[in-house]
């Protein structure tokens, strides 16, 4: 689980990373080849506008005599009140100018065919689009190097960290393990047995146990390897662990036959903090039931109830002083790595109903 934490977290510092270079590339690319083709546009029009009035200065000095195709003209005889030679008009499909045919009266009217214009400006389009293409593609390949080069110094920290996380884990291990073992032997000298100091220190210790199992959990890498497993077998052993420590607890398991397809290990640690959230918040001699219906297993005490059910996945909160806040944050990541989903029903003072439906009918 924190592998699968740690690859997600660092997909998702790579594509902000990779986005954020690569988007503000991008738009500056864009944007500088509109302002580019807006400007290239101009000069252009200021070409057609150019060899209009070079046209009519031919035709006035007698060297030009017909029209063509693209460019022709007419006398019309109008009056201009604000004349002036930079006026150029742009129709749909031709370009406009009037050009005085003398100083007495007059205008040459020019037209010219927008056809040779509309081919340079695809020609223009085209080729700002290839090159920006180009510098996209390139700019998203840099883009792409730049990240994962930026998220080196991330990884090795990350490394060291889940490193550091597992030595920590299996130093604690044997600790741990030679406490419960000295507090088993304690247990059965009767001169102990009923030492409210050492009642209290197998508590904590119980506590410790289960939080380090949960933080063996979250390191292990090869949690989510699946295979078929009788899900009663497994509960069964879970429940005998728990008959042992809550003597008062009634338990009550009827499941039947129930294979899936689940990790081992990661099922038995959700029915574990279950069954034992059910037996920590349960009344003096309630009850724990454990029970499957067509592709979901319930687990039903009649303790405490809850108070916030939308929040107790959150990690760190937890509603006693007893609880440590990330058991059913666990429960809740191990369940959507196996594809089941969770449910909880809770009524305060009246206990609480969790469902593990299978979504996957393997």
């Amino acid at each position: 689980m924190w592998g699968t934490d740690v690859l997600r977290y660092e997909k998702k510092a790579f594509w902000k990373f990779f986005l954020s270079y690569f988007g503000s590339v991008a738009v500056l690319i864009l944007l500088s080849g509109s302002f580019y083709f807006e400007d290239e546009k101009k000069g252009l029009l200021a070409q057609e506008h150019l060899s209009m009035i070079e046209y009519a200065r031919l035709f006035k000095s007698g060297t030009l005599f017909t029209d063509s195709k693209e460019i022709r003209h007419h006398f019309v005889d109008i009056q201009i009140a604000t004349f002036s030679m930079n006026d150029f008009k742009i129709e749909k499909d031709y370009f406009l100018k009037y050009v005085p045919y003398n100083w007495d009266s007059g205008f040459i009217e020019i037209k010219k065919s927008k056809k040779s214009f509309n081919e340079k400006i695809e020609v223009l389009t085209y080729k700002i689009i290839k090159y920006q293409a180009v510098l996209i593609l390139s700019f998203a390949l840099l883009s792409y190097f730049l990240s994962r080069k930026a998220l080196e110094p991330m990884q090795e920290a990350l490394k060291k960290l889940d490193n550091f996380s597992k030595d920590l884990i299996h130093d604690l291990n044997t600790p741990v393990t030679s406490i419960l073992l000295n507090m088993k032997l304690l247990n059965k000298n009767d001169k102990f047995k009923d030492n409210k100091a050492l009642i209290r220190i197998r508590k904590s210790v119980e506590d410790i146990s289960e939080l380090h199992n949960n933080l063996t959990l979250l390191l292990e890498e090869n949690t989510m390897m699946m295979q078929m497993h009788e899900l009663s077998e497994i509960v069964e052993e879970v429940v005998l662990t728990h008959r042992k420590i809550y003597t008062n607890i009634d338990f009550d398991i009827k499941m039947g036959g129930c294979k899936k397809k689940v990790n081992e290990y990661a099922f038995k640690q959700i029915v574990s903090n279950l069954v034992s959230n059910a037996c920590k918040y349960n009344k003096k001699d309630g009850y724990v039931k454990i029970y499957s219906n067509d592709n979901t297993i319930f687990i039903e005490d009649g303790g405490v109830g809850i108070k916030n059910i939308d929040k107790v996945f959150n990690r760190s909160y937890h509603e006693h002083e007893s609880g440590h806040g990330i058991g059913l944050d666990i429960v809740q990541r191990l369940c959507e790595a196996m594809d089941i989903k969770i449910s909880i029903d809770s009524k305060e003072g009246l206990g609480t109903v969790v469902g593990l439906e299978f979504k996957h009918y393997i």
